[in-house]
């Protein structure tokens, strides 16, 4: 078990995480982020995620996470449109195939159950 900790996110340095050129559609995104605790098992995994503007794919993990700053449209392979912008929490299911366009880099506290 882990001791309690507390992180201030919008101050958190993060490290660098290059993206599959794949998962690129269009502009120059670049992800950086920091775990910042982990299930001894790897099937949960708490951090923080930043992206800078464009449009990216990805395959999402069952997960919960907070938008601190920043704005983006996720839109659902088949499914809805989400607006998300600081203060708002929103909720992905694994294996749902989105589209993300970042207007604003967008930093957000993550959960991840895998």
């Amino acid at each position: 078990m882990t001791n309690p900790f507390a992180v201030h996110i919008p101050d958190a340095e993060l490290e660098p995480d290059p993206l599959d050129p794949a998962q690129i559609v269009s502009g120059t995104p670049e992800v950086s982020g920091k775990v910042l605790w982990e299930s001894p098992d790897g099937r949960q995994i708490r951090g923080i995620w930043q992206i800078t503007p464009g449009v990216v794919t990805d395959t999402e993990a069952d997960e919960l996470f907070v938008v601190v700053s920043g704005r983006a449209t996720i839109a659902f392979e088949g499914g809805p449109t989400l607006e998300v912008g600081p203060g708002d929490l929103a909720v992905l299911r694994e294996g749902d195939r989105t589209t993300w366009t970042v207007h604003e880099t967008l930093r957000k506290a993550y959960a991840i159950n895998l």
